[in-house]
C-alpha cells in the first residue's frame, strides 16, 4: 500500500524557519543534507509520533515569494485555547483575531503564518498530543 511520506516547501531561511517550528510547534529535524543532487540544503522536521514530514529545502539563489492562500499544514492538539494562549505569549499572531468568538462550540480551530506567510491550521483534537509534548 502506498504510505504518504513528506511534502517539500522552500524556505528563504532555513536555520530560522527550522527554530521557529522546533520552538512554537514541536517539531523534531529528522535529517539534514548541506547539499542535494540539485544543490539545495534539505531538511526534513517531523512531529514525534508522526510519520510525515516537512521537507524545507533552501537555496541562496532562489527568491521566495508565497503567494497568499497557497497552501497549508494542519496540525492537531487537544486545546486549542491553550495552545493558542501559549503562542500569543511568544508573540506568534493567531487570526482570524476573533478566532475565539467564531468558534466557541463544535470543531474549534485557528490559523496562523509561519515566518514565510505558509499558514497552519491549528485544530482542536481531543485524541492528539499537546505541542512540545
Amino acid at each position: 500500500m502506498p504510505a504518504f511520506l513528506h511534502t517539500r516547501v522552500r524556505v528563504s531561511d532555513l536555520d530560522g524557519s527550522i527554530d521557529w517550528y522546533v520552538k512554537h510547534l514541536g517539531f523534531v529535524v529528522k535529517s539534514r543534507s548541506d547539499k542535494s543532487p540539485a544543490g539545495n540544503q534539505v531538511v526534513h522536521l517531523e512531529l514525534p509520533g508522526n510519520e510525515c514530514t516537512i521537507e524545507f529545502t533552501y537555496s541562496d539563489d532562489y527568491d521566495l515569494k508565497v503567494p497568499e492562500d497557497l497552501l497549508h499544514f494542519a496540525i492537531a492538539v487537544p486545546d486549542l485555547i491553550a495552545c493558542c494562549d501559549k503562542l500569543e505569549k511568544d508573540g506568534v499572531e493567531i487570526w482570524p483575531g476573533d478566532w475565539r468568538e467564531t468558534f466557541p462550540e463544535g470543531r474549534k480551530m485557528a490559523f496562523i503564518d509561519d515566518p514565510d506567510g505558509y499558514e497552519i491550521e491549528l485544530l482542536e483534537r481531543a485524541d492528539s498530543t499537546p505541542i512540545g509534548s
